[in-house]
């Protein structure tokens, strides 16, 4: 009997751990599994998952490593690179640069006789002067690889890779979750959430994190001059206790002791027109949020190629994006979006005076705030940018 084909994943934090990396890579591995892949995901610990466990299908296995080459590692590297070594796999995807799964598994890389795939993830340390000799040995460490995937087809890190003469290059888009986007049910969500119906509806998704721009969205929404009483959601999860209380001051700041401020799952605030709620909401209640919006803001600093504008656009919302990551070119994808510039050449952080501008000039004309987002979602399915079809691609690049 033929056994099959056996791929193996690599990535810093994966599912329930949540965020961009922890979703992509679960969803290729569970749609690898329902294609008949013999799949394993190797990560970092969790304290809410098994050392090595399945998982829709997909055998996870942790090890309780942290840092990278420039950092230093902590926990058993020696384990995790004798699992790559013996366990003999038929292809390798690891994902992103500057973190344990790769650092750890370039030394090792030569021994490995499997199909080697690497997702550079734009290289965001790549001009930090401490990573100088890292970088330095990128180029021969990604000539290891027989396949470089990318997100955006101009970005630093594909940019870097032509530079130094590599063309084992292939464009794979991020996308969304056809299942959760092709029927959308409201969920009665604004009424739970007390969001008056008559308001508009402005969304933002990201974990809290400063470099995750919720200042600016939120001065931005102060600063904005709305002809209708407006809502504006920050939807995110807080990774750690310290990092929640800098989320904490930053926000302190940008409210600027204007509303009254409190915590809890869910706060609501109210100034005259203006009501503003943070949330943590499960998946089932955010993609509701998402349907029943009006318009979606990102001001992230730092992103590669941002999921929630795919997924606002999936769910048919118009988005106004920061600059960070290829957010200009899933702007041109999804035909809908407008880029807010950064106020310097070196940094994605937005003006929130221009940002309140773009807000403004969004709601002024609501037929063509409408037609933006059908058009944008129009184009999420028949441009394949849902996992149904993405996978595709990545199977191309993994079997031999």
């Amino acid at each position: 009997m033929t056994q099959p084909y056996r791929i193996l994943l690599c990535c810093e934090q994966y599912s329930p751990s949540v965020g961009g990396v922890q979703e992509v890579m679960r969803q290729i591995a569970e749609r690898l599994a329902m294609r008949g892949f013999s799949v394993c995901v190797v990560t970092g610990a969790h304290f809410k998952r098994h050392p090595d466990i399945v998982i829709n299908g997909v055998r996870v296995v942790s090890f309780p490593i942290l840092g990278n080459k420039v950092k230093g590692f902590t926990g058993p590297v020696a384990e995790y690179q004798h699992f790559l070594r013996t366990e003999c796999f038929d292809a390798i995807l690891i994902k992103a640069a500057q973190q344990w799964t790769f650092d750890a598994a370039v030394d090792v890389m030569p021994l490995i006789n499997a199909r080697k795939v690497f997702i550079p993830c734009g290289f965001s340390k790549l001009h930090d002067p401490s990573y100088t000799t890292y970088f330095d040995k990128m180029p021969e460490w990604l000539r290891e690889f027989d396949c470089l995937v990318f997100y955006a087809s101009e970005y630093q890190d594909i940019d870097f890779a032509r530079r130094h003469g590599i063309t084992n290059i292939k464009l794979i888009p991020n996308g969304v979750d056809e299942r959760e986007f092709e029927v959308m049910e409201n969920r009665r969500i604004r009424e739970r959430l007390g969001i008056p119906p008559q308001n508009d509806l402005l969304l933002s998704v990201g974990s809290r994190l400063v470099t995750k721009g919720h200042w600016e969205v939120l001065e931005a929404f102060r600063l904005a001059q709305l002809e209708h009483p407006a809502t504006l959601v920050l939807n995110g999860n807080s990774p750690d206790d310290k990092t929640f209380s800098k989320f904490k001051r930053t926000i302190k700041h940008a409210i600027k002791g204007q509303w009254p401020l409190t915590w809890q799952s869910t706060y609501v605030n109210q100034c005259p027109n203006k009501q503003v709620m943070i949330t943590d909401l499960s998946r089932p209640d955010l993609i509701a949020l998402f349907s029943t919006s009006d318009l979606f803001i990102l001001a992230s600093h730092v992103e590669y190629s941002p999921l929630v504008l795919f997924e606002s656009s999936a769910a048919g919302v118009p988005f106004i994006a920061s600059n960070a990551g290829n957010s200009s070119e899933i702007a041109k994808w999804v035909g809908s979006g407008t880029i807010v510039q950064s106020k310097t050449n070196n940094s994605a952080k937005v003006d929130p005076i221009a940002l309140a501008d773009a807000i403004k000039l969004a709601f002024r004309d609501r037929a063509s705030l409408k037609s933006a987002g059908e058009l944008a979602r129009k184009n999420i399915f028949e441009r394949g940018l849902v996992w149904a079809e993405i996978i595709d691609d990545y199977i191309k690049v993994l079997v031999r």
